[in-house]
């Protein structure tokens, strides 16, 4: 079959995907317009059935949260100023960084010829065997209840598939109902683009804003690829009405690059 043929009968195939629409209706509009909202499995019904309180105390923080100029531009070590602000409103609350780790019991059962003058034709035989640290290294930032919740700022992309298969291990062992993880929107691009085009230092500033960080876009093809298995994730990303203080910083420092663009900053990584 030619290539152009077999486009056409792909197109014609259901598509299967675990992302639910209109999950941003069920968000109050203030945050809806804060927030870039995703949800898979089901995660936002399950959220406002299941955990609503929980769910609605991190709406009400996260609706008034915000990420300064001096957030962005000064470097923060190994941790982000932008996730040291909230671990100082989170962890108060009872939002505490999880970690699990448990061995695997292995029972092995035999049907054994019986070889003596019992009635019975096989005997059972049992053996337990342990295998150690068969769960282990898997950890949260934030878990109350049985909800898990994820900041990632500006890390390497990669450690979203840490975050997914650290969710989906605690979802599988019974300890959570659904992870959220909260990152960057897709539409920041054009917003670090012109904060990029008027700072001394772009390429530090590109590695950590740049395509290969955690952003939504490296986020929900992930999702959609079963990384999580079957735990309901709810993707959140910062859009640019969060940032206070831009729009002054921009009337303080003028374009000093033009040629830097949104193209420009996801130009390397943007591909998989």
């Amino acid at each position: 079959m030619a290539d152009n043929a077999l486009s056409e009968v792909l197109k014609a195939v259901p598509r299967i995907g675990t992302e639910d629409h209109g999950a941003g209706m069920l968000m109050p509009v203030s945050f809806s317009d804060r927030y870039e909202i995703k949800s898979f499995r089901n995660a936002a019904n399950l959220l406002f059935s299941a955990h609503k309180d929980v769910f609605e105390e991190l709406i009400s923080i996260l609706s008034v949260f915000e990420i300064k100029m001096s957030d962005i531009l000064v470097g923060g070590g190994n941790k982000s100023n932008v996730a040291k602000n909230l671990e100082a409103v989170l962890h108060p609350l009872g939002w505490n960084e999880t970690r699990i780790s448990g061995d695997l019991l292995v029972k092995k059962s035999a049907r054994q010829l019986n070889t003596s003058n019992k009635k019975s034709k096989f005997d059972k035989v049992e053996t337990i065997s342990r295998l150690e640290n068969f769960l282990d290294g898997h950890q949260i930032d934030f878990i109350r209840d049985r909800v898990a919740f994820d900041l990632e700022w500006n890390s390497k992309d990669q450690t979203f598939d840490r975050d997914l298969y650290a969710m989906r291990a605690f979802y599988e062992c019974g300890v959570i109902d659904v992870g959220i993880i909260l990152t960057r929107s897709s539409n920041l691009s054009q917003m670090f683009a012109d904060i990029g085009s008027r700072i001394q230092g772009l390429k530090s500033f590109k590695d950590k804003y740049g395509a290969s960080t955690t952003w939504m876009g490296k986020l929900d093809y992930r999702i959609n690829a079963g990384r999580a298995g079957g735990c309901p994730i709810l993707a959140l990303g910062f859009k640019d009405s969060i940032f206070t203080e831009l729009e002054a910083w921009r009337a303080d420092n003028p374009v000093i690059d033009a040629s830097v663009t949104a193209e420009s900053l996801l130009a390397e990584g943007s591909e998989e």
